[in-house]
């Protein structure tokens, strides 16, 4: 059997290792937005499928028993087209998706925001220096800050060049606390300006935005669709994989 992983996260990176050790075939789909993708385990696809009826229509072509959305947290487009594609196809769809931050200690104190205008008013508001961490094809909606002094860290450098006042910092986690605290203090961070991506790989700005009394801004997950079965980490997704393609009667 095979086992379609949407993936670009380090969970389905995971995902697709633990499957293949269990001798499970994996393909997995990369949107094709990052130029030099950490490759997973097994066979990987790039680009898109042409919106829900594409899958739809990639999935009753391919000998696929399941689907596992492991997207980013805010990856709600495929997320939706993968939920109307699973079932109009009948197969199995499983949404594997990291915690969000709202359980960390400090996220009471944050100032949480429905999207990126808000994040990006709520920002204008405050005169502190900014550090920006929105992810490369977000960075455009904070135009009105353009003449505020913002540290933009992106995993990948986008081709559209920044207002001067901005400082571009290209930089991929995992991000250690010593190296966050002293990134803090290098550029006199007061605010944070985030998403709920959720996990460990990025969260040492947040520590360090406690420690330095900087004020932290979130964008918060979109919704996932209803009914949409959801697993927190690799074991459970193994788990249901495993449940959801057993043999009838075994």
């Amino acid at each position: 059997m095979t086992v379609l992983i949407l993936g670009g996260t380090a969970e389905a990176r995971a995902l697709a290792s633990a499957l293949a050790d269990g001798g499970i075939a994996v393909v997995t789909s990369l949107a094709g937005r990052t130029c030099d993708p950490a490759l997973p385990t097994g066979a990987v696809r790039t680009g898109g499928f042409g919106g829900a009826a594409g899958l739809a229509s990639w999935l009753r072509a391919h000998p696929v028993a399941a689907v596992i959305d492991a997207t980013h947290p805010f990856a709600a487009t495929m997320t939706a087209h993968a939920a109307e594609a699973c079932a109009a196809a009948g197969v199995p769809l499983l949404r594997l998706e990291r915690p969000s931050w709202r359980a960390h200690p400090d996220a009471p104190a944050w100032r949480w925001v429905a999207d990126h205008a808000e994040a990006a008013a709520v920002a204008s508001e405050l005169d502190d220096r900014i550090l920006l961490t929105v992810g490369r094809q977000q960075v455009g909606r904070y135009e009105r800050l353009v003449d505020r002094p913002v540290l933009v860290r992106v995993a990948e450098a986008s081709a559209t060049p920044l207002p001067p006042a901005w400082t571009l910092l290209v930089d991929r986690g995992p991000f250690a606390p010593a190296a966050e605290r002293a990134l803090f203090a290098r550029h006199g961070v007061r605010v944070v300006v985030t998403k709920d991506a959720g996990g460990g790989h990025t969260a040492a700005k947040l520590d360090a935005a406690r420690e330095t009394g900087a004020t932290v801004v979130v964008v918060a997950r979109p919704l996932p669709p209803a009914g949409l079965t959801l697993v927190a980490d690799v074991p459970a997704a193994v788990s249901w994989v495993t449940a959801s393609t057993r043999p009838p009667g075994r």
